[in-house]
C-alpha cells in the first residue's frame, strides 16, 4: 500500500458542509486491492487484539460491533485505516468519529477521509493508520502505545490551552468567526475592520502599561500599598550581601520571589531560615534582576478574577499534594493520586497527572525524606512550590462566598492596576471574611490569568469566564464581528465577475479585499500576485484589518486542497459549471465538479443569498440543498425558473430587449442598456452581459445605492488593468490584437461568439495543447479554434503540467484536422515569439487573437510594438 497524499481541510468542503476538519487520505492499495480482510488470514483476530476499542464502532451495520462483523465478512484496507485512525486520536484523548472512504476514480485508489480535532495529529493519525494496518496484514507486533503518546504530545503542544480554547468557544457559540494567527495562542475574533485580538487571556483593549505593572511585583505592590489595598510586608533587593539584613528586616517565615516574573517561575515558599533563603534567592535570580523577600502569610491560597472591572470568580487553590496512609511510599501514594480519572497528560482531562521531576524530588528531600519513604497516615506531604493546576494541584470554587468587600476590594485593584481581565493571588485563613480582619493580603497581581481552576474545578460549580470576556469585546447585542462576504465560483467568468463586483462596492464606499486568479487586491492594490483563489488567499483578506467587505474568487483547487476559507458567506454565487480539469485530484465527471462547485452556496448564511445560474441545468440544481435565500440570472426573461422564482416573491436578473434588468418578485428595474456598459463591448460579448448579471444581484442584495451601481457598471473599462486577460483589445496601425484567457471549450465558444461579432475578415489564433486537461479537452479547443480562425499558430505553456510537448500539439491537430484538413498551422513553442510573429506577418484589417497563458508579458509584449508602431 502506498500514501499518494494527505490533505488537511479547515472549512467547508467537498466532503462536507458541516464538518469543517477532515484529513483527505488518498491511498493506493496496490496488490491489496485483490486481497480484503477476509482473505488475509489471522487479520481479524490480529486486530481485535491490537484495538478492542473498535467494538464500539457500529458502521454501517447500526450497532456495537459492526465494524468487526465487516472486517470478518470482509471489507477493504481503505476501510479499515479509516477506522484506526478515528480510534487511535480517541484513545489519544481526541473523541471525533466520522469517517468515509470512496473511491478515487482509478482501480484500487480510494479517498480515506476522517475527522481530526488537532491538524497535526491527525495527519500522524493517518501515517500511523497505514502502518499499523501493514502491521497486521504482515502479522508483526506493533507498539501502539507508542503512537497514543506521540499524538498526546502533539496535541499538547500544538492545541490551544483551556483559557484560550474557551473563549474560543464562547466566540463560536455566538457566530462570532475566529482565525489563529501564529502557533501559539494569539487568535483574532471577528474579520477586517471589525475584528478583535486576544492572545491567551490578554486582549487587544488590555492595556499595556497595566500588563507593564502587573508584570513587575515591586511597582504593583507599590501602587497596592499607597491605594489602601493590604499587601505583605517586604523588601526588594538585588545583591545577596543584603540577603541576611532583608530576612531580619522581614522575618521568618517567608516567601522569596522575582520581582518581575508570572506563572510561579522562581518562587519560594515556607523559608524558616538564612541558610534556606540562600538556594531561593538564587532561584529568583535567574528569573530576575531585582527580588523580593515578603513576609509570608498564613492561610489558604485564592484566585480571584475581575473581568472588564467586574468579579466574576473564585477558587480556592492547593498545591499538588499526597496524604500518607502510614503503609504506602510516597511513589505508591502519587501513583494512586495519578489514577484519578479525572487526571490526565497535560491539558486533556480537568485535572493533570502529579509528574515527579527535580522540584518535587528537591521539595521532598527537604522534609527529609526520599520517595521511598512511608508517611505517616494522615501526614499531608506538598509536592510542588506553586498551586498551579497544570503542576497537578487542584482548585475548588468559592465563588458564592467570598465577601463583599473582598469583591470591592478586586474590582478596585483591577482599576489601579487598569486591567481588563485581572487575576489576583490573594493568601487569607477565610475568604468569606474581609481581609483586613484575617491579616489576609493580595500576594500579585497576573495580566493573563489561566481560566482552567474556574471552567473546571475539582470541587464546586464551574464557572463561565469566557463570556464576560466575549460580552467586553462585542458589547452590542448582535455584535459577531463580521463582514459582508461574497463569494464567487464557477468554470468561466468568476474573476471578471469578482472584480466587478468589488469595483462597485468600491464605489458605494466600501473598503474592499479581493482575490482573483491573478492576485490579492485590497483597494485595487495588487498586495500578492499570483493565482489567489485558495484559502489562504481569503484569509489574507479577511485577516486585514481596513477591509470592510470582501470579494473572494473560489476555485477548484483550493476547495479540494483545503476546503473554504470562511465557515460561511453572505452571497455565493455560481456562474456556471462545464467540462473542466476532469480527471483531476478525484473529480472525474460533471456531477463531481457540479458537488464541489456547490460548496459556496451551500454555505451562505440562512439570511444571505445564493445567486445561481438558471440557464446552467447544473448550477440550477445546486438550490436543492441551499439553507438561505435564492436568486436567479438568466440570458431568457421568459426562462420558467425565472418567472417561478419572481412569482414566488425572488430576486432574479435577466438580460431583456437589450436591457439588464433586475426583479424583486415581480417588480422590475431595468439598471441600464447592456451596450452602454463597457465589459460588453457594445452588447457583443454575451459572456460579459452573463457576468454583469449575478454582479447586479450581489450589489443589490447588499444593499448598494442603485446609482453607485449604473456608476460601477459605466466605470468598469475591459483593460489590462481592470480586467487583465480578459478581452483586453487593442489596435496597432490597422490590426487589432485581442488577449483572452480563454482556455476550455466553454471560454474558447465564448470567445468564438465575441470574434464572430466583431465581423473581420481574417483571423488569426493562438492556442495551446493545456497540460493537465483530458484527451478530448484538447482536441475539443483544436476543433472549435478551426472554427473561428483562418490561420492557426500553437504555442506551449511555460508549464506543461506533467504532459509532453509532442502529445499536446498532437491532440489540438487532431481536432483542427477534424474541422478542416486544409488550415494553416504553425508551431511556435514561445508565447512572446509567437505573438510578435502573429502581429508582424498578419494583413492588414486581421484580427490575432492571444489565448494567453502568461497574461503580464502578453501585455507588455503588446505594449511595446504599439509604442513602436506609433512612434514610426
Amino acid at each position: 500500500m502506498k500514501i499518494r497524499s494527505i490533505n488537511t481541510l479547515r472549512g467547508p468542503n467537498y466532503w462536507s458542509i458541516r464538518r469543517h476538519k477532515l484529513i483527505v487520505m488518498v491511498l493506493d492499495l496496490e496488490e491489496m486491492e485483490e486481497k480484503p480482510s477476509h482473505k488475509v488470514t489471522g487479520f481479524y483476530e490480529r486486530l481485535k487484539k491490537l484495538l478492542p476499542s473498535l467494538y464500539s464502532h457500529t458502521c454501517s451495520e447500526g450497532h456495537e460491533g459492526g465494524f468487526f462483523e465487516r472486517v470478518k465478512d470482509g471489507t477493504w484496507m481503505g476501510h479499515i485505516i479509516e477506522h484506526i485512525a478515528l480510534e487511535i486520536q480517541t484513545l489519544a484523548g481526541m473523541e471525533t468519529g466520522f469517517g468515509r472512504t470512496r473511491g478515487y476514480g482509478e482501480e484500487g485508489v480510494y479517498s480515506v477521509v476522517f475527522s481530526y480535532t488537532e491538524e497535526h495529529v491527525g495527519r500522524y493519525a493517518a501515517k500511523a493508520a497505514a502502518t499499523i494496518c501493514q502491521a497486521l496484514i504482515d502479522g508483526k507486533t506493533y507498539n501502539l502505545e507508542k503512537d497514543i503518546q506521540k499524538m498526546r504530545e502533539i496535541r499538547e503542544r500544538e492545541r490551544f490551552g483551556p483559557s484560550t480554547g474557551s473563549i474560543i468557544a464562547e466566540a463560536e457559540n455566538r457566530g462570532i468567526p475566529w482565525m489563529r494567527l501564529n502557533k501559539n495562542s494569539l487568535c483574532q475574533l471577528g474579520y477586517g475592520a471589525y475584528q478583535k485580538r486576544i492572545q491567551a487571556t490578554v486582549t487587544s483593549e488590555t492595556s499595556c502599561i497595566g500588563v507593564e505593572i502587573a508584570g513587575d511585583k515591586e511597582e504593583t505592590k507599590y501602587l497596592l500599598e499607597q491605594s489602601g489595598v493590604p499587601v505583605p510586608k517586604g523588601e526588594i533587593i538585588e545583591d545577596l550581601e543584603e540577603l541576611e539584613q532583608s530576612c531580619k528586616n522581614v522575618g521568618f517565615p517567608l516567601v522569596i520571589k522575582p520581582a518581575r516574573g508570572n506563572h510561579g517561575r522562581g518562587i519560594t515558599v515556607n523559608i524558616m531560615s538564612f541558610k534556606e533563603a540562600i538556594p531561593a534567592f538564587k532561584h529568583a535570580k535567574k528569573v530576575s534582576y531585582s527580588i523580593i523577600l515578603e513576609k509570608q502569610i498564613t492561610g489558604s491560597d485564592y484566585r480571584l478574577l475581575v473581568i472588564n472591572h467586574n468579579f466574576v470568580a473564585a477558587a480556592k487553590r492547593t498545591p499538588a499534594h499526597v496524604i500518607g496512609d502510614g503503609k504506602s511510599t510516597i511513589q505508591q501514594l502519587i501513583d494512586e493520586v495519578n489514577k484519578d480519572p479525572r487526571r490526565g497528560y497535560g491539558h486533556e482531562n480537568i485535572l493533570t497527572i502529579i509528574t515527579v521531576d527535580s522540584l518535587t524530588k528537591k521539595i521532598i528531600k527537604e522534609k527529609g525524606y526520599s520517595l521511598t519513604s512511608i508517611l505517616a497516615k494522615g501526614e499531608e506531604l506538598i509536592l510542588k512550590d506553586t498551586a498551579n493546576l497544570s503542576t497537578g494541584g487542584t482548585a475548588e470554587d468559592v465563588t458564592d462566598i467570598i465577601h463583599p468587600d473582598n469583591i470591592t476590594m478586586a474590582e478596585r485593584v483591577s482599576r489601579i492596576i487598569d486591567l481588563d481581565i485581572c487575576g489576583l493571588d490573594v493568601m487569607a485563613t477565610n475568604i468569606s471574611q474581609p481581609l483586613e480582619q484575617t491579616g489576609g493580603a493580595v500576594l500579585e497581581v497576573n495580566a493573563g490569568p489561566g481560566f482552567r481552576m474556574h471552567l473546571a474545578p475539582t470541587e464546586g460549580k464551574a464557572r463561565n469566564v469566557a463570556a464576560p470576556v466575549i460580552d467586553k469585546l462585542f458589547p452590542h447585542k448582535g455584535m459577531n464581528g463580521k463582514i459582508p462576504i461574497i463569494a464567487v465560483t464557477g468554470t468561466n467568468g468568476k474573476t471578471t465577475t469578482t472584480r466587478l463586483i468589488a469595483h462597485i462596492a468600491k464605489m458605494s464606499g466600501c473598503r474592499v479585499g479581493y482575490t482573483t486568479s491573478d492576485g490579492v487586491y485590497i483597494q485595487n492594490q495588487l498586495i500578492m500576485k499570483g493565482d489567489c483563489t485558495g484559502p489562504t488567499s481569503a484569509e489574507f483578506i479577511l485577516k486585514d484589518p481596513t477591509v470592510n467587505i470582501a470579494v473572494l474568487e473560489c476555485a477548484r483547487g483550493g476547495l479540494l486542497r483545503s476546503g473554504l476559507g470562511f465557515p460561511a458567506c453572505d452571497v455565493g454565487i455560481v456562474t456556471n459549471v462545464t467540462e473542466d480539469h476532469l480527471g483531476l485530484k478525484g473529480i472525474h465527471n460533471l456531477a463531481q465538479l457540479t458537488r464541489l462547485k456547490s460548496v459556496i452556496p451551500e454555505t451562505v448564511s440562512p439570511s444571505g443569498y445564493a445567486i445561481l445560474n438558471a440557464d446552467d441545468e447544473n448550477v440550477y440544481s445546486m438550490r436543492k440543498n441551499i439553507s438561505s435565500n435564492l436568486a436567479l440570472f438568466s440570458m431568457k426573461k421568459d426562462n420558467p425558473k425565472i418567472l417561478e422564482l419572481q412569482e414566488a416573491g425572488g430576486v432574479t436578473a435577466v438580460y431583456e430587449e437589450g436591457y439588464i434588468t433586475l426583479y424583486r418578485a415581480t417588480r422590475k428595474m431595468r439598471i441600464m442598456k447592456a451596450d452602454a456598459i463597457p465589459l460588453t463591448f457594445g452588447g457583443k460579448a454575451e459572456f460579459m452581459i452573463q457576468n454583469v448579471l449575478p454582479a447586479v444581484i450581489a450589489a443589490s442584495v447588499q444593499n448598494f445605492d442603485i446609482q453607485d451601481i449604473k456608476a460601477g457598471l459605466e466605470t468598469f473599462i475591459p483593460s489590462p488593468t481592470q480586467t487583465p486577460g480578459r478581452l483586453n483589445l487593442y489596435q496597432i496601425q490597422r490590426k487589432k490584437i485581442l488577449l483572452d484567457y480563454a482556455h476550455n471549450r466553454a471560454g474558447m465558444r465564448g470567445l468564438q461568439k465575441f470574434v464572430d461579432a466583431l465581423e473581420i475578415s481574417y483571423k488569426i489564433g493562438i492556442i495551446a495543447g493545456i497540460g493537465d486537461r483530458r484527451e478530448e479537452d484538447n482536441k475539443e479547443i483544436g476543433k472549435i479554434a478551426a472554427e473561428i480562425f483562418d490561420e492557426i499558430i500553437i504555442r506551449f505553456d511555460s508549464d506543461l503540467r506533467g504532459a509532453k510537448a509532442e502529445q499536446l500539439i498532437d491532440w489540438v491537430e487532431q481536432g483542427i484536422h477534424e474541422i478542416s484538413k486544409d488550415k494553416q498551422i504553425k508551431t511556435i513553442a514561445n508565447e512572446k515569439e509567437a505573438l510578435t510573429t502573429a502581429i508582424k506577418n498578419a494583413p492588414d484589417e486581421a484580427l490575432i487573437v492571444l489565448c494567453c497563458d502568461n497574461i503580464e508579458e502578453a501585455t507588455e509584449t503588446v505594449k511595446k510594438i504599439k509604442e513602436k508602431a506609433e512612434a514610426v
